[in-house]
């Protein structure tokens, strides 16, 4: 393994940690909030990165793919580790909440354990922001634009970090392609805290849920989340550009360049609609024929804002889904499951792996019973999709839910309830945030003993990078020569 590029690297992510946290920092300055804080957290980080990385001098700047997962992993947790530096040294947080709260930014799954969040200092809650919008399309994406400089070739690290199974590059160099997505990324962020302005909230407000919408992350810096504003035009705002968030931004890209035929006809991006919209269509119904509904514009939002919220992985709340109905919880459930498109700042399952599953699926029972069958590929965009690929798909679905199970009875062998365990298991390993039980719609998790908040830090780390990314670290095959 190239461990020298591999420290360099890690160096410099550490110079962009210290470099970042200038912006809670001038926020701290501005709020008349301690500074101090921020100043030991960001010279932490410069005094041991920029050594590291200007000192170390690799001969070999190839990267393989065994050191993409190597790099790709290292990076969230040294992420994660400094990025929990200002919860600990502001005082708000023990160094073991501190580190959940960091994963859960980074990762981009929005558990907190923050019980009073408006309690906070501002600035603490700018970083908390920046965290998730960091981790939205990736630090080590973002790194990847700035490769050229270095020299080096990424297209190891993009295909590790990138979520879902297949990689669609834009461009034919890597480092074009995470530019191109980053300028939509930030497009998306500036255009909604604009929107989020002019619709009434506070600068401070919509530039914090703005960077943790289009990073389908989840943090607010209300107790209430989104609720709490009482604005139907903000609920809608964020209606919107959570969608797009859970949107693959190639997508995106082809819709800005003309390709608009593309981006309708594209088959993930129907499955991923028609999910949302059934999911909308059936909770409606049951809660209707339930409760006696009257079908007013304010429980229709109520809705598809919680369903959108959750399948995208959003995890903002303007209702207390806790008081719904069992079968709307397991709607939720399922849909945290599944999360958004591939491509998309989403957790989950991926939309795309649900379509090959569906149509491998499909032509199996076609077959099923005629020995002389002929079976056809599973196709994806017009050509066959390799059977590598699909078994694959089956590996990750198995490990995905025999990860979810182990988490979920961890949570119950001490002493939670299954919603609790259940939906614990799931809002880690998909990086939603919000759960059921002891979780709530709002994300509790200070409650959880330290052990509890370590297992699911990891599964959210493990999730947040397709978990072969973060698993194949543990296998000792791995470190054979």
């Amino acid at each position: 393994m190239n461990i020298l590029l591999s420290a360099q690297l890690a160096g410099w992510l550490l110079v962009l940690l210290g470099g970042v946290q200038l912006a809670p920092l001038a926020a701290a300055l501005y709020f008349g909030e301690p500074t101090t804080p921020f100043l030991a957290a960001g010279a932490v980080a410069l005094f041991l990165g920029l050594p590291i990385a200007l000192g170390v001098q690799p001969d070999n700047l190839k990267i393989r793919p065994r050191d993409g997962f190597f790099i790709v992993t290292g990076a969230w947790l040294l992420a994660s580790l400094f990025g929990a530096l200002p919860y600990v040294t502001t005082g708000a947080l023990v160094p073991v909440d501190a580190l959940f709260e960091s994963v859960s930014g980074f990762t981009t799954t929005g558990s907190t354990v923050m019980g009073d969040v408006e309690s906070m200092p501002r600035s603490l809650l700018l970083w908390r922001s920046i965290t998730q919008w960091l981790g939205g399309m990736g630090i080590v994406v973002f790194t990847i634009a700035l490769m050229p400089i270095l020299g080096i070739g990424g297209m190891q690290l993009f295909k590790a970090e990138v979520p879902g199974p297949v990689t669609e590059k834009i461009k034919p160099r890597v480092a074009e392609t995470a530019r191109r997505l980053w300028l939509i990324y930030v497009g998306l962020t500036v255009i909604e805290g604009f929107a989020l302005w002019f619709a009434g909230l506070s600068g401070f407000d919509a530039i914090c849920h703005a960077l943790t919408t289009s990073s389908t992350g989840g943090f607010s810096t209300r107790n209430d989340s989104v609720g709490s504003f009482d604005s139907a035009t903000v609920e809608w705002i964020v209606i919107v550009f959570m969608l797009l968030a859970g949107i693959n931004f190639v997508l995106h890209y082809k819709l800005l360049a003309g390709r608009v035929k593309d981006f309708f006809e594209d088959r993930e991006l129907r499955y991923f609609l028609a999910v949302v919209a059934f999911a909308m269509a059936a909770i409606t119904f049951f809660m209707w024929n339930q409760e006696g509904a009257d079908g007013s514009e304010p429980l229709f939002r109520s809705i598809l804002f919680t369903v959108v919220s959750l399948s995208t992985g959003t995890g903002y709340a303007t209702v207390n889904f806790e008081l719904w109905p069992a079968f709307g919880h397991l709607v939720l459930l399922i849909l945290m499951a599944l999360g958004g498109m591939a491509g998309s700042t989403s957790g989950g399952v991926k939309s795309l792996r649900a379509v090959l599953v569906i149509d491998a699926v499909r032509k199996n029972l076609k077959t099923a019973g005629h020995r002389n069958a002929v079976r056809s590929p599973v196709q994806h965009a017009g050509k066959p999709v390799p059977d590598d690929v699909l078994a694959g798909i089956w590996v990750f679905l198995a490990v995905y839910a025999a990860l979810i199970a182990l988490m979920s009875l961890t949570i119950a062998a001490y002493g939670y309830d299954m919603e609790t365990a259940l939906s614990g298991g799931i809002t880690s390993v998909a990086n939603v945030g919000p759960g059921l039980g002891e979780i709530g719609a709002f994300d509790d998790f200070g409650h959880f003993p330290a052990p509890i908040k370590l297992s699911l830090a990891f599964c959210m780390i493990a999730g947040r990078l397709e978990l072969f990314t973060v698993l194949v670290l543990l296998s000792p095959g791995f470190w054979r020569r």
